[in-house]
């Protein structure tokens, strides 16, 4: 297939040699860790077609469904024999980096570099197999130089990085105001400052920015700061839902062993079953995989609004992945992409249909 590229201009400010920034990920910096961490296995359990399947995630609250389903054992129950080996990541590029290189077979990971890895690749390196959470995204103001959406011009508001998911979002958004801003520059009506997850409070409590549009716990952060949510994201979206994160793999993996990928898919529909009839528990289980990873959990001043703003959920959205693609091109950051084929719900499908649930679309994106 033919897939449109990334702007030249944008190949410029690589972040990795394979892959650009434009369309990163929602995550915190860019390095990957490889956590080498196996689960264990129950005696005499059965091997599947794969002795193991290298997963990949961020340590992040919209990766919840990872998280949880690692930490309690969900995904090793259904894979039996076959032994799960994780690794972090804090952006998008790393991960699809691991994916091509197969230093993971699946992962957890935002639309935008879902989407950027399937046009580099022609549409031969991954699939988007399953949905996993919607919503989680906020733009947080301060409140004593920012009351209404129209107090935003002439100030400085933060998203993750040029390109990223929500990047994407607020240009969008701003032109929607009938504003103008240079989507590379970020200089305009409003000043679009790229500024990396980790920093932001610190940038928002010194007074270099006024606000942000960053998805969770992030925004929750901010309004710890002090903040005020200006807007929720999910209120410009029907039904208030759009896809914050996929569940991909490695097309090679899923041609070689399409039983341990249907596995993995099992364990994600079971855990998000999991934590929406347990929320209180689930996000007790997030906090405290957070905590292993990055050796501090989150207060409950951030955990609990953030929680409580994330849908977990097995549909994929694919219709709001294509307009996502759609807003990037509005912005002059993307060239029309051909995302036919960039998903395949197959399995899921097959999963859904086995635990008594509805079946899910592809929007005609499906696969070939």
């Amino acid at each position: 297939m033919s897939a449109a590229r990334p702007l030249t201009t944008l190949r410029t400010i690589a972040v990795v040699a394979a892959l650009p920034l434009l369309l990163t990920a929602c995550g915190y910096g860019s390095k990957a860790t490889d956590d080498d961490k196996k689960t264990a296995v129950a005696a005499g359990a059965k091997k599947l077609s794969a002795d193991e399947v290298k997963i990949g995630y961020f340590p992040n609250l919209t990766h919840a469904t990872a998280l949880v389903g690692v930490q309690e054992g969900l995904f090793q129950k259904e894979l039996g024999g076959t032994t799960i080996k994780t690794a972090t990541f804090n952006a998008g590029p790393s991960e699809i980096e691991a994916l091509n290189a197969g230093a993971i077979d699946i992962g957890w990971i935002g639309p935008s570099p879902a989407i950027n890895g399937y046009t580099k690749s022609d549409g031969k390196n991954l699939r988007i197999i399953g949905g996993s959470a919607s919503g989680g995204v906020k733009l947080v103001v301060n409140p004593k130089k920012i009351r209404s959406v129209k107090d935003l011009k002439g100030k400085k508001i933060a998203t993750p990085q040029l390109g990223n998911t929500q990047d994407v979002a607020f240009l969008n958004w701003i032109a929607d105001q009938g504003w103008k801003v240079d989507a590379q520059s970020g200089r305009g009506d409003v000043s679009v400052v790229r500024t990396d997850n980790k920093i932001t409070p610190d940038a928002y409590a010194s007074g270099s920015i006024d606000g942000a549009w960053v998805p969770e716990p992030t925004a929750s952060k901010l309004v710890a700061e002090g903040g005020k949510v200006l807007l929720d994201e999910s209120t410009l979206w029907p039904d208030k839902k759009f896809v914050i994160t996929n569940v991909i793999v490695s097309q090679k993996f899923l041609k070689e062993h399409p039983d341990v990928v249907e596995a993995v898919l099992r364990g994600s529909v079971k855990t998000n079953q999991w934590i929406n009839a347990n929320p209180e528990k689930a996000k007790a289980s997030a906090n405290a995989a957070l905590e292993k990873l990055s050796g501090k959990a989150l207060p409950a001043d951030v955990i609990d609004p953030a929680w409580k703003s994330i849908t977990f959920l097995d549909d994929p959205l694919a219709s709001t992945l294509d307009t996502e693609a759609d807003h990037a091109v509005k912005a002059g950051l993307l060239e029309k992409p051909d995302l036919k084929g960039i998903y395949d719900l197959t399995l899921l499908n097959k999963v859904l249909k086995a635990e008594g649930k509805g079946q899910v679309t592809d929007a005609g994106l499906g696969a070939r």
